[in-house]
């Protein structure tokens, strides 16, 4: 099936072949939180891109390979519900922006900007992105000969970027952040994953920057 990224709780994962990694996407909790399990297609390593809530649909989902890594990609509750259950269900290192850690259950090893995770030969960057809070991530797979993809949290969605919270100081750093390290240095067809809801890409988004700086949210 194509892959369309849209996802309903307790409905089917959605599924997307890349080249070196699958990504399977999930909805899971009360808010329609986006989980992300990334397997090397090498060699079955696995990695959770916020373990949100709805533990054993997360842990079914990760099956019988087994999980080496949760990424959070900030310290809201609605990202870190099954957080503690999965790590002790698994043994995953748990991983999150250092300015983050702090507010997060459960934290193994912290990472900055320009860092790297391992999925098994794939290597995943680490974007810090401040505004929506103080150590959010995203990730960055560049696919070896063909597209860029990220997973933005709740830093970037379609139509805008992250709540700040009517905070300008915020807002201006998020804004500044999104446009200077995604929009201005990746291209368009850029694909990325947000915390909740549909996916886009960069190009789809890029006309509409403007605007978003005009309305200050």
């Amino acid at each position: 099936m194509t892959y369309t990224g849209d996802v309903t709780r307790g409905g089917e994962p959605a599924v997307r072949e890349l080249a070196g990694l699958t990504v399977t996407k999930v909805s899971v909790g009360p808010t329609d939180n986006n989980a992300y399990l990334l397997t090397c297609r090498s060699d079955g390593s696995q990695l959770l891109i916020d373990a949100a809530n709805d533990a054993q649909t997360l842990l079914d989902l990760i099956g019988p390979a087994g999980l080496a890594t949760v990424v959070t990609t900030h310290q809201h509750p609605d990202h870190t519900g099954a957080l503690q259950q999965v790590v002790k269900e698994t043994g995953a290192a748990s991983i999150a922006g250092t300015d983050d850690a702090a507010g997060i259950p459960v934290v193994t090893g912290t990472v900055n900007d320009g860092d790297t995770i391992a999925v098994g030969d794939c290597t995943l960057e680490v974007i810090h992105v401040v505004g929506h809070t103080p150590g959010s991530i995203v990730l960055l797979y560049r696919e070896p000969g063909g597209t860029a993809h990220l997973w933005t949290g709740d830093s970037l969605f379609p139509g805008g970027v992250g709540n700040t919270r009517g905070n300008k100081k915020n807002f201006a750093s998020l804004i500044a952040d999104v446009q200077t390290k995604l929009f201005d240095r990746l291209p368009d067809d850029t694909w990325f994953y947000p915390g909740h809801g549909k996916d886009s890409t960069l190009g789809a988004e890029r006309p509409h920057l403007a605007e978003w700086r005009e309305r200050g949210w």
